[in-house]
């Protein structure tokens, strides 16, 4: 029981770790591009 309940633990968390990652960049290249802009 406890098994399967870790295994779902660490689909979820790994999602969101994936999640986070695109996020980040995603981000980091709005940042970059409102930086730009506002430079221009």
């Amino acid at each position: 029981m406890a098994q399967q309940e870790m295994k779902a633990a660490n689909e979820t968390y790994s999602g969101f770790l994936s999640l986070l990652k695109v996020g980040s960049i995603i981000t980091a290249v709005v940042t970059l591009f409102v930086v730009l802009l506002i430079a221009s």
